[in-house]
């Protein structure tokens, strides 16, 4: 077989394996801030309570996905539901 082909023969292979990577579902998500709470404070929340955040209003919030932090972005508000605009990818996250 000539290296022509071979070569065209692993491409091929390798587009089918990413074809088929983009059906596996991934779980993401995005964090908006975080708190430290007493459980006696936690407890005492209710409907209408306020936990204050370690973020401020334009600081972007992260992107997850499956547990890694992949990139950040901005909340936006999208019909009636809340979105994120994706406003940074972070690259060389493998094997960390």
């Amino acid at each position: 077989m000539a290296d022509d082909d071979k070569d065209a023969e692993a491409m091929q292979g390798s587009a089918a394996a990413r074809e088929a990577a983009y059906d596996i579902q991934v779980e993401l998500y995005a964090v908006l801030g975080h708190a430290n709470v007493q459980v006696k404070q936690l407890l005492k929340l209710g409907r209408g309570a306020v936990v204050e955040l370690d973020r401020k209003i334009n600081e972007p919030i992260d992107l997850f996905v499956n547990k890694m932090l992949v990139g950040r972005g901005e909340v936006v508000v999208v019909d009636d539901r809340l979105g994120v605009t994706v406003t940074d990818m972070l690259k060389g996250q493998r094997g960390s």
